[in-house]
């Protein structure tokens, strides 16, 4: 018997599921550094990952304009950014934008 070559339709819903695997287990990772650093999330930010997390879960993906995100994520652009500065936040980092000085010298 010949294995079944998958099709568009399908390697599209791999995609997809690998998208929603990929963004909850880095939400949840978030979550436990923060728990495990004793780093006191505001509630916004808890409540940031809780609705995301949910979303993620129950859609697939955490937003609904396609013009916010790729068709293959499952976080937009602003969910992605602000993920990482929750990260950064656990990991002890500064948070914000890194911008170079303005000028040659500096």
């Amino acid at each position: 018997m010949k294995p079944r070559i998958p099709t568009l339709e399908d390697r599209r819903e791999a995609d997809k599921a690998r998208a929603k695997r990929s963004a909850l287990k880095a939400l949840r990772k978030t979550r436990k550094a923060a728990e495990i650093a004793d780093v006191k999330l505001s509630e916004w930010e808890g409540e940031f990952l809780g609705s995301v997390e949910v979303r993620v879960e129950r859609y697939g993906r955490a937003f609904r304009d396609p013009e916010k995100g790729g068709p293959g994520t499952a976080l937009s652009m602003l969910q992605a950014q602000k993920l990482k500065e929750i990260a950064g936040k656990a990991k002890g980092q500064k948070s914000g934008i890194r911008r170079k000085p303005f000028g040659y010298g500096r």
